[in-house]
């Protein structure tokens, strides 16, 4: 699928001594779910604000659906939805006027049955002649979302869209996100919660220090990177793993009934078999194994543990 947006070696300095980004470049397919996990100060907010036209940057070039985002940059922005960090909404105003004149500053003519449909899908048709100032935040995150979603961009940033949100308002935004890519939207969310990026993404993206660490397709990063844990039970407790297998370098639970060991994934001989067979010569009688995956969490600790 062809590139909806491309970035191409960005860099954003600040007083010539900050850089907030560091010769970035990637390429976004239409149609896509990207997360963009890092720290706080990694460059995440900076990235999607610089495409976005809100940061200008102090070299690079972006492209979005062909038109340039700096020379072009109101064709660009007609494209684009973003929800922002923080809950920037006029309090005084109500949920399907503030859609209205969102819609209405992109110069789109009125749909009031297209506006009606972003509001049902966020639960918040019944709120439509309420003031902002009555919702809760967690309605105003959601009002947040339909705004930006009021001029039927083709691309939607969603920086941190569930900072802050109960665990319920997060499983529904979750839904929309999936619900807005089978429409065609392609969606780029910034997030802290490594679940998220699991959940729906198909591509995970790691910044650190305004750079992008790593990019890759979220199932072939596990595959590739990830490692598994085999976790071996036994019938009785022990107070130390025996001298044999420390070959193994075995770790051992706290309540002392099972040993754990990583082995790669991606090697032809694991070595499970024959410490199968050691623990067994070492006078330890098995209950159980079983494996655990590494997840998203265990490989971005590990990756920026690498980078510093």
């Amino acid at each position: 699928m062809s590139p909806i947006v491309i970035v191409k070696n960005l860099s954003k300095t600040y007083n010539s001594e900050l850089t907030a980004l560091d010769d970035v470049s990637l390429e976004i397919s239409a149609g896509e779910i990207l997360a963009l996990l890092g720290p706080n100060g990694a460059g995440k907010t900076t990235l999607i604000s610089t495409i976005c036209g809100i940061v200008t940057p102090s070299s690079g070039e972006i492209f979005v659906d062909g038109f340039d985002a700096i020379k072009s940059y109101r064709q660009a922005r007609k494209l684009i939805g973003l929800v922002p960090q923080e809950l920037v909404l006029d309090s005084f105003e109500t949920v399907l006027n503030t859609l209205r004149f969102s819609r209405g500053l992109f110069g789109k003519p009125k749909n009031e049955n297209y506006l009606r449909d972003v509001l049902e899908k966020l639960s918040l048709w019944d709120k439509r002649d309420s003031p902002i100032m009555t919702l809760s935040g967690g309605m105003k995150r959601r009002v947040l979302i339909a705004k930006a979603l009021s001029h039927e961009p083709r691309i939607l940033f969603l920086d941190e869209p569930t900072a802050g949100v109960d665990v319920e308002l997060r499983k529904d935004m979750w839904a929309l996100v999936n619900s807005l890519r089978k429409s065609g939207v392609t969606v780029i969310l910034t997030t802290h919660y490594i679940e998220e990026a699991e959940a729906i993404a198909d591509r995970v993206g790691v910044m650190n220090k305004g750079k992008i660490l790593l990019l890759s397709d979220k199932k072939t990063l596990i595959k590739k990177m990830g490692k598994k844990e085999l976790i071996i039970e036994l019938h009785d407790p022990v107070l130390a793993i025996p001298e044999s297998l420390d070959s193994y370098k075995l770790s051992l639970t706290e309540q002392k009934t099972a040993l754990l060991y990583s082995y790669d994934t991606s090697v032809n001989r694991t070595g499970i078999t024959k410490l199968l067979n050691d623990i067994s010569k070492a006078g330890l009688i098995l209950k159980d194994v079983s494996t655990r995956q590494s997840s998203l969490e265990d490989i971005f600790t590990n990756l920026l543990e690498e980078k510093k």
